[in-house]
């Protein structure tokens, strides 16, 4: 290493030397010489290779994944939105009007195919600790799902029937504009009022006793474990966040228990919130406790599968389990009671 003494004689030289050089013009630009040809000893000073990194490599993966690619060209936030196309494909999950929660939804591929998939008049509402723009259609709560309150606040949010709904257009479009366009306008103090009195009858997302009293037709679960934090203050910036759901650790052992933590609280929510005959789908990474998971999904709903979809990195440990059609009249405790 070079003592700053001997870079501060160098570039003092290099200063005097400059004041001499002749002027440039197009008869002496030849003779000009750069810093690395003037002192090739030191050339490592001026021009250095860039070393490879995960993040090159990461791109250069983008660069040459065909799902990546075809993502960027449907306008789609990631190629993930292609996993769960694929399971829709096969299952037939989604309907116009659904309501559905997306877990762990950042960057929102899957909030974008849930918004096409139930539109019009569906109510997409995404949760994730980390921020992120949504989707145009998609409602979305920033925190930590783990958290009680924060399952509270979501609770809180699905219980208005019509909150982050999108309604008709109430006045003619303009020209060129599709007659069947939607807007999401906020109801006027007067407007409440003037309809206070009137009965309303049951819409998609409100509370039936034919539907066991549950408001969300799909929970969708794309949520990895956030990685301990080693370094760095606990608060990070928002565009840099360090506590995030979407991380794996390339631990198979560390992976798999904290996708078991996830999926545990996510089928909390949903034996709370989903409403008889809705589905359940949630990212595992497969291990010892998979199996336990996957007889407390059979126990609450009609039929259980697991799907590794092809658009799924086949280097990737990750899986999905679809669970369809919740049962009528199952405890909490017939749940998990491992009997």
């Amino acid at each position: 290493m070079l003592s700053r003494n001997v870079l501060r004689a160098f570039c003092r030289r290099q200063t005097i030397r400059s004041h001499l050089l002749p002027p440039c013009t197009a008869n002496n630009l030849s003779s000009i010489r750069t810093p690395a040809q003037i002192c090739p000893s030191q050339a490592f000073l001026f021009s250095s290779p860039r070393w490879s990194s995960s993040s090159t490599r990461w791109k250069n993966r983008q660069g040459r994944d065909s799902f990546a690619r075809e993502a960027r060209v449907q306008g789609l936030k990631s190629r993930a939105a292609f996993k769960l196309l694929e399971i829709d494909a096969k299952y037939r999950l989604f309907k116009k009007g659904q309501t559905v929660v997306d877990l762990g939804y950042a960057p929102g591929s899957w909030s974008q195919v849930a918004v096409e998939r139930t539109k019009p008049h569906g109510r997409i509402v995404g949760i994730d600790i980390i921020p992120a723009q949504p989707p145009k259609g998609v409602s979305t709560i920033q925190g930590n799902f783990l958290s009680a309150e924060v399952r509270e606040e979501v609770k809180r949010f699905l219980s208005d029937p019509n909150r982050g709904r999108a309604r008709p257009q109430l006045y003619a479009s303009l020209d060129g504009e599709s007659p069947n366009a939607i807007i999401e306008p906020e109801r006027s103090y007067i407007d409440l009022e003037r309809h206070a009195g009137e009965e309303t009858s049951p819409s998609n997302g409100e509370r039936r006793p034919e539907d066991g009293g549950g408001m969300v037709d799909i929970v969708l679960s794309d949520m990895s474990a956030p990685w301990e934090q080693t370094t760095g203050f606990w608060k990070r910036s928002l565009s840099d966040p360090y506590f995030r759901m979407m991380n794996t650790s390339g631990i198979n052992f560390k992976d798999h228990a904290g996708s078991m933590d996830l999926c545990a609280a996510a089928l909390t929510f949903a034996f709370d919130t989903l409403r008889v005959g809705g589905h359940f789908i949630a990212k595992f990474y497969d291990g010892a406790e998979s199996k336990e998971l996957e007889m407390q999904l059979r126990k609450l709903f009609g039929a259980v599968h697991r799907e590794k979809p092809e658009s799924s990195r086949s280097e990737s440990k990750e899986a999905y389990f679809v669970a369809l059609r919740r049962k009528k009249d199952v405890t909490i405790e017939e749940v998990t009671n491992p009997n």
